[in-house]
């Protein structure tokens, strides 16, 4: 029989252990967001003016649509950004690095497709069907597509931690950030960022992750 002080003891005991667990994980979050910060500090541009031009353009890839059925704006931003980067001269070619794990789903195909609605020609858009993570599509496109100096596009907060993972994959980086979504649109986004985040330090720091899939090298030039 669990009496009343034993109770209290084990309230006590758990409540301790929660705390703790609160403050490491508060640990983990807030040095993850300094980490990537200072990877990022000074190398992203929010106007195409102050773009330095860069040969590839890294395109990170998300999902056309949402659950609903309705567009996806970060998706949408994006592309306006790639496109009108390319259309500036900024960037020789692109390319766009998302999941394809199914017949059913093929991010990288939906943002070709999507730049050339935008006016960017078909034979300066490669596809990278493995960018199953943010780190699978930074590593990959310096290793199969041997790209080194690259112009990473997306929304800020991604730009900056995927220039984290440049960083320390040995890459002369730099970003574009994209139109952003309202706040309220995209708290959930900005909730999963600051995991997102402690994954990637864990990762490259602690764990040494690599891509799902490398294989060969692709030369991007004749990457369509």
């Amino acid at each position: 029989m669990i009496t009343r002080a034993i109770f209290n003891r084990i309230a006590r005991r758990c409540l301790i252990a929660g705390g703790v667990g609160v403050m490491v994980a508060g640990g983990l979050i807030w040095k993850a967001r300094a980490t990537v910060a200072a990877a990022a500090e000074g190398r992203v541009a929010t106007d195409i003016a102050d773009v330095a031009s860069a040969p590839v353009g890294l395109v990170l890839g998300t999902s056309p649509t949402l659950s609903n059925g309705r567009a996806n704006l970060y998706f949408e931003y994006r592309m306006d950004a790639a496109a009108a980067l390319f259309r500036a001269g900024k960037v020789e070619r692109l390319l766009v690095s998302g999941a394809n794990p199914t017949n059913h789903y093929d991010e990288s195909t939906a943002m070709k497709l999507a730049l050339i609605k935008r006016g960017v020609p078909s034979d300066y858009i490669a596809r990278d069907y493995a960018g199953f993570r943010t780190l699978d599509s930074v590593v990959r496109a310096k290793e199969i597509f041997g790209c080194n100096d690259v112009l990473i596009i997306s929304q800020g907060f991604h730009v900056e931690r995927a220039l984290y993972l440049a960083q320390e994959n040995g890459m002369d980086a730099t970003g574009f950030a994209a139109r952003d979504v309202p706040f309220n649109t995209g708290i959930k986004t900005n909730l999963r960022e600051e995991l997102a985040r402690v994954k990637a330090v864990l990762d490259v720091q602690v764990l040494d992750t690599r891509p799902k899939y490398l294989g060969r090298e692709i030369y991007l030039l004749t990457a369509n």
